[in-house]
């Protein structure tokens, strides 16, 4: 018998075979992996493209110029559903964010940082130093860290409300904008202008102060200044928010004609204005030109759902078309006020100068702005003198279109004002209600244009419920106890079965 035929020949060429597949298999499994690590391919097959980022997303990542982590202190809590959706949805979408950045180089000039994305969860109550040493003790939110600068994303700016329910995912748009503010070397600058006893930034009154608004803002990655126009005699070039809260005095001509022209420049300037009631301020040509109108009133309301045993007023009437108050009207958060004056769009203006005007706050049918309040005699509607109610306390113009009288369209968004019928609903003693807050800084931020800028879409939030009846339960019981286990020995038997034949 030749070696060829031999068993030690045959077991001989049997190893050979396997140590040959082995190698071919080691050599293809290191192939693809190297292939994947150095050429990856990724497509994202979901329908609403929930794994990818969008186009405008990826382009200020690749130019990020520092490095930036985030924070989450969101859970995967089973005994809070909204909660456990929204770390969910973070999650995924934060990997993208990481995964988009993991490849980009230092930039020159731009320090130690190369313009990646971190992520790091964090327990707020399990992991107390560690949230501590991050400067983070607020559970259930997201912190975009870079460097000294912060800022903090709640879950209201997550999410797109319809009826309090959760309608549509903006987690990419906030988090991009978020991202962008904190990477740039300053911080947005926001002035409160002084000299005509305005409540100020660094006052700890519970009536007047407004140190309380101050944190909130600082926490969003602003800047608070103060400047008095009387000396200063000019708008800063860095301001990109001014603000008047509450003067007890009226801003001379020289004043109001600084705010008018800055309001007009290019880029346009922002303001918010808080007037509170009974005292004069001055700035009605400023107010004419954008089409708003603050009525020397006070505003009163006996009904039994205008007024707390307080005084205050409980404001519940929030306009849907506007991002100042859609969220706040979806979750049926109302609003606190103290002392408030009419705020309102001038019924006299003309509508075809290119502003858009909104009302944005009302009270009820029952309330009226009493127009003879400096008197000692007692507060009662008089029809054909005072302000008839619902009666408009807050109201927003943004030029959308160019003057008819200008040749030239606009390049950059227009002007935008958010005036307040009173300043009390900012004050330090009232700032915790939910709604002063949250209309005050979607105020600030819609004039501040923070978010407008980025044209990334929502996504639709998909939820699937799987209805069973008892029924249908023990069936689908039965069939996962028995069913599949018998289907299995079945197979089992066939196999035996056919091997023995």
């Amino acid at each position: 018998m030749s070696l060829a035929d031999s068993f030690r020949a045959a077991r001989w060429i049997r190893t050979a075979n396997l140590v040959l597949q082995a190698i071919l298999f080691t050599t293809l499994f290191s192939g693809l992996n190297y292939l994947a690590i150095h050429y990856a391919w990724r497509h994202d097959l979901t329908q609403h493209r929930r794994h990818s980022l969008s186009p405008e997303t990826r382009s200020y990542l690749k130019n990020l110029r520092a490095d930036v982590e985030v924070i989450v202190t969101l859970t995967d809590d089973p005994e809070n559903e909204g909660v456990a959706q929204a770390y969910r949805d973070v999650r995924g979408l934060l990997r993208e964010y990481v995964y988009a950045t993991a490849g980009n180089e230092p930039v020159p000039g731009a320090g130690t940082g190369s313009g990646r994305v971190t992520v790091r969860y964090l327990d707020v109550f399990r992991q107390r130093r560690d949230a501590e040493l991050a400067k983070v003790e607020q559970p259930n939110a997201i912190v975009v860290v870079c460097g000294e600068r912060r800022r903090n994303l709640g879950l209201e700016e997550l999410y797109r409300f319809e009826n309090r329910e959760k309608r549509a995912f903006r987690g990419e748009q906030a988090l991009t904008a978020a991202i962008l503010d904190v990477n740039q070397p300053e911080p947005t600058r926001i002035y409160f202008l002084l000299g005509h006893g305005e409540m100020r930034a660094d006052d700890t009154d519970a009536v007047r102060g407004l140190s309380a608004l101050r944190d909130e803002l600082r926490a969003r990655n602003f800047e608070l200044l103060g400047i008095d126009l009387a000396q200063a005699r000019r708008v800063p070039d860095d301001a990109a928010l001014l603000i008047i809260a509450a003067p007890q005095g009226p801003y001379d001509p020289f004043e109001v004609e600084l705010l008018r022209s800055w309001m007009t420049r290019s880029p346009p300037g922002r303001l918010l204005v808080m007037l509170a009631p009974g005292y004069r301020h001055g700035l009605e040509p400023l107010l004419a030109d954008w089409g708003l109108v603050a009525d020397d009133v006070v505003v009163h309301d006996e009904g039994p759902a205008g007024q707390n045993e307080t005084g205050d007023l409980i404001l519940r009437s929030l306009s849907k078309e506007s991002p100042i108050t859609a969220v706040l009207l979806a979750n049926e958060i109302p609003v606190r006020f103290g002392a408030a004056r009419a705020a309102r769009p001038d019924p006299r203006r003309d509508r075809n100068t290119g502003i858009d005007v909104k009302p944005l706050v009302a009270t009820t049918e029952s309330a009226w702005g009493e127009r003879s309040f400096r008197s000692q005699q007692s507060a009662r509607f008089d029809a054909g003198i005072d302000l008839a109610g619902p009666v408009v306390i807050a109201a927003s113009a943004e030029r959308v279109a160019p003057p008819k009288d200008n040749v030239l369209p606009f390049s950059v968004r227009g002007g935008r004002i958010v005036l307040f019928g009173g300043a009390d609903f900012v004050a330090n003693g009232r700032l915790a209600n939910a709604g002063n807050i949250g209309l005050f800084l979607n105020a600030v931020n819609w004039a501040a244009d923070r978010d407008t800028q980025l044209n990334i879409p929502p996504r639709p939030v998909e939820r699937y419920q799987l209805s069973l009846s008892q029924d249908d339960l023990r069936r689908l019981r039965y069939s996962l106890l028995l069913g599949v286990p018998a289907a299995i020995a079945l197979l089992g038997l066939i196999v035996a079965w056919t091997r023995r034949r």
